[in-house]
């Protein structure tokens, strides 16, 4: 018995089982009808290359295994289809509590696009800015995420310089005009956060109310507070400054900063924590005192870390949905990477209120809490 050649079958790639061998470019470009250069470009995101024929190309390498050899990509393209993290191992709360949702949200979004993440630690500022030019120069990663940015950051400024693609988790500059140029960021409005649970504390009655930041040199923590001194003005209260701390990113500094609020002649019957982790730190403190928090005192958090639930009370907080952040930024990177300009690729979301027991209308004034505290301890 003989084949007919004129219904013969000739597609490369027609009788490989998938995700088996290794599938050339030359056969799925044959494939697919179209020329190396076509697939090669679709598949490494140039521009020129329509989304349709893109996603038609991304969609047949998945299906059959595609993977193109990583060293000769990079010689053609000057792309290693990777993506970098350097995080600091020196900081006080070891960069909880976004850290393992962060890495996994960054890490499925860049699989999505066939790109890897490459996670590394300094030990300093200046071994940062080492590891970041050196991952760069060594071809390790062809851009940048870096999270908590500060006022006056030194990587942005470092990696402007060297010309290496990279975004912000988190905004810089802290009250210039506008975001530096040439910078791509995604961020939560803590600012926005902060405003409502002010508002949220003042519908229950609460006329004095406290703020508790964290160290000033991050930029998030000047928003926050900005936030705050809205939220106050908006509800109609007057602003104190012996009712805002700054300087608390662990439970310790948290307590330290709880407990000097509530040791003034008139303490605020809510405090409000840009963390989650200082919040915590004031539960023991509230015991120390013969407090109940969610009646004597008020409380709410922001970031909405698994602790939260388990704390008695359990704790009010702005969840922040890390794992959407870290994909989003890991997305933004790449199409930035891809040759998008980096102004273009900003994104603001807010965090959602989780109502728990911490906080509530109150039951105290302030000067009957500052009594109650004195004949408690």
């Amino acid at each position: 018995m003989t084949t007919n050649p004129a219904v013969q079958n000739t597609d490369p790639l027609a009788k490989r089982p998938p995700v088996t061998g290794r599938v050339k470019l030359d056969e799925l470009a044959a494939h697919l009808k179209l020329s190396k250069s076509t697939v090669s470009r679709a598949l490494n995101g140039y521009k020129d290359i329509s989304p349709a024929t893109r996603k038609r190309v991304e969609n047949a390498a998945r299906q059959f295994g595609y993977r193109p050899l990583s060293h000769a990509q990079a010689i053609r393209t000057g792309r290693v289809r990777a993506i970098a993290m350097v995080l600091n191992s020196d900081e006080p709360d070891g960069h909880n509590p976004f850290l393992r949702d962060f890495i996994a949200g960054a890490c499925e979004a860049a699989g999505e696009s066939d790109w890897t993440v490459t996670i590394s630690t300094a030990k300093s500022e200046p071994d940062m800015l080492d590891i970041l030019g050196r991952l760069f120069e060594e071809r390790k990663a062809d851009g940048f995420i870096l999270p908590r940015t500060a006022v006056k950051d030194p990587r942005v400024a470092h990696l402007r310089a060297l010309n290496v693609p990279h975004i912000l988790y988190g905004r810089t500059g802290y009250g210039q005009r506008t975001p530096p140029a040439d910078t791509s960021w995604f961020d939560i409005s803590g600012e926005t956060a902060i405003h409502k649970a002010v508002k949220r504390l003042a519908g229950f009655g609460h006329t004095r109310i406290g703020f508790v930041g964290s160290d000033l040199k991050f930029n998030y923590t000047h928003l926050r507070r900005e936030g705050y001194a809205n939220g106050l003005s908006a509800a109609g209260l007057s602003y104190d400054p012996d009712l805002v701390r700054d300087g608390a990113r662990t439970r310790e500094e948290g307590a330290v900063e709880a407990r000097a609020l509530l040791k003034l002649d008139n303490p605020p019957t809510a405090i409000i924590f840009a963390t989650d982790l200082a919040a915590l730190g004031f539960y023991p403190v509230a015991a120390e005192l013969g407090l109940e928090i969610g009646r004597d005192v008020s409380v709410v958090g922001y970031d909405g870390i698994p602790e939260c639930q388990y704390a008695h009370p359990p704790l009010t907080s702005f969840n922040v949905d890390s794992r959407m952040a870290g994909s989003r930024l890991a997305t933004l990177l790449i199409r930035q990477i891809r040759g998008e300009h980096p102004e273009t690729l900003r994104e603001l979301s807010e965090a959602v209120l989780i109502e728990r027991a911490s906080d509530g209308p109150p039951t105290l004034t302030s000067e009957q809490l500052a009594q109650k505290i004195l004949e408690n301890h």
